[in-house]
């Protein structure tokens, strides 16, 4: 079942309505508050929290109930409140479903699962205990261990929720790896996959016939010495670890066959002189608008994205929190599915914008392979981009990472910035071992340049030229 409930509302849940549905427990449950008092914690006798309660957040971005929950949502602007309860204690959820209902019925809305906020009644705790400090002290984290932090998820879509962006925090600050462990439906967001660091951290999958895999390799996997770890075979050796293979996740692509779903994914950074006139985010625009015709929809500093797209209210918020990092996603429409994340870093060299982006096409919907050269343009002439990378994906048009093998993409196009052509010695970012010399973007006296390579998903030997192409620059051939 479910540890997270949410509740989504036209009307902003006020602040009685929120005490109504944390009575759920009866008057003696005790409340108590996290973060600031962005958190509200229904707890047990002894001050530990049954069931989590974040903020409500305004939604103003058409589409994210549907793509995170598979839910129908109000229209927008609606309010989505998320609660989360204690892992393991099967009155913990009932607590959770009871607080869900009482808002949806006080405030006018709906819960997500449906079948979890089925009763008003207060649920009956006598008697219940739940874990202890340090292990329910993080809401989101439902095991931990002096290797790991681990979180449990049964949602459609595993988001970077306010939730799990605080888990990841915690874990890099106590030098932990995260853990996430979802039932075999669940999928990734794609905020999420690209914020997985290293091992120990990994997806961790629950499979009927291997136990658990690794979501994104396949790798079987075990629970041993207080993490999930890759199972080992007896006969294997250093040279040969002989790592078994999830038999789910190698039918996966095979099984289906190509299902003409394709995306179109484009990484970049760009490197700006450090100006209190600097305005953030055009480099996305500009992309987004020579992709899709239209400007984004929607970004956020979590999943759901909440807000209308604003060059100057995302500027603002990557000013307030410098010389901290900012990390955002931005969203399009479901009618042409697009999905960004963005990470501002002020460095020595100026404020740097790193971006992965991707846009999703169906059968018999065309790539727009056209408009990347006109990206790059832009992106060359006014938005001082260092370097770019777009690739072309077998994979899903709603852009969600399954759990299991999709295939990498091939690339399409290399652009190198108009600074790194300049301090290249000689002119050996023009002469190339491709077959087709590079084309220039930008202003004549100091071009970029653009390395159109083969993209076709079907031919792995775009990556051959792609690796031939970086050791070139690099002076390693």
């Amino acid at each position: 079942m479910t540890k997270d409930v949410i509740t989504l509302t036209k009307k902003m849940p006020d602040p009685l309505s929120v005490i109504a549905g944390l009575l759920s427990g009866g008057p003696d449950r005790l409340v108590g508050t996290e973060g600031e008092g962005a958190v509200v914690q229904l707890c047990d006798e002894q001050g530990r929290p049954l069931v989590s309660v974040e903020a409500p957040l305004l939604v103003q971005v058409r589409g994210e109930a549907e793509r995170l929950l598979g839910a129908s949502a109000p229209e927008v602007p609606y309010w989505w409140t998320e609660a989360r309860a204690t892992t393991g204690v099967k009155e913990a959820e009932q607590l959770a479903g009871t607080f869900a209902a009482r808002l949806a019925t006080l405030v006018g809305g709906t819960a997500w699962p449906p079948d979890v906020a089925w009763s008003l009644a207060v649920v009956n705790t006598d008697g219940m205990s739940v874990a202890p400090v340090p292990a329910a002290a993080q809401p989101a984290v439902d095991v931990l261990t002096d290797k790991v932090a681990v979180i449990i998820q049964d949602r459609p879509v595993v988001a970077m929720t306010a939730w799990l962006s605080d888990a990841f925090r915690a874990a890099a600050n106590a030098e932990l790896g995260l853990q996430i462990v979802t039932p075999a439906g669940t999928r990734l967001s794609p905020a999420v996959r690209a914020a997985l660091p290293g091992w120990p951290s990994r997806w961790v999958v629950q499979d009927e016939r291997d136990g658990y895999f690794d979501g994104l390799s396949g790798a079987v996997l075990e629970w041993k010495n207080g993490f999930f770890a890759t199972v080992v075979p007896p006969d294997a050796t250093r040279e040969d670890p002989r790592t078994p293979v999830a038999a789910t996740f190698q039918e996966g692509l095979a099984e289906q066959g190509d299902t003409g779903e394709r995306q179109l994914a484009i990484s970049f950074r760009t490197v700006h002189p450090a100006d209190d006139r600097l305005v953030l985010g055009g480099a996305v625009e500009a992309v987004w608008q020579h992709i899709t015709g239209e400007p984004p929809s929607g970004w956020g500093t979590e999943e759901p994205a909440n807000l209308p797209w604003s060059l100057r209210q995302l500027t603002d918020v990557a000013y307030e929190r410098s010389p901290a990092p900012t990390w955002l996603v931005v969203v399009g429409t479901p009618e042409r599915p697009g999905l960004a994340t963005v990470r501002i870093t002020r460095t020595k060299g100026g404020v740097e914008e790193d971006v992965t982006l991707a846009f999703g096409y169906g059968p018999g919907e065309q790539v727009p392979t056209d408009a990347v050269q006109a990206a790059a343009e832009a992106l060359a002439t006014r938005h001082d981009l260092q370097s770019m990378l777009v690739q072309i994906r077998r994979a899903r048009r709603d852009l969600s990472v399954p759990p299991r093998f999709e295939g990498p993409g091939v690339p399409y196009a290399f652009v190198l910035g108009a600074e790194e052509v300049r301090t290249m010695p000689g002119d050996r970012a023009r002469r190339t071992p491709l077959a087709e010399a590079p084309r220039e973007l930008g202003p004549r006296t100091r071009p970029a340049l653009y390395y159109p390579l083969p993209g076709d998903p079907s031919d792995l030997s775009g990556w051959q030229d792609f690796e031939r192409l970086m050791r070139h620059l690099k002076g390693e051939s």
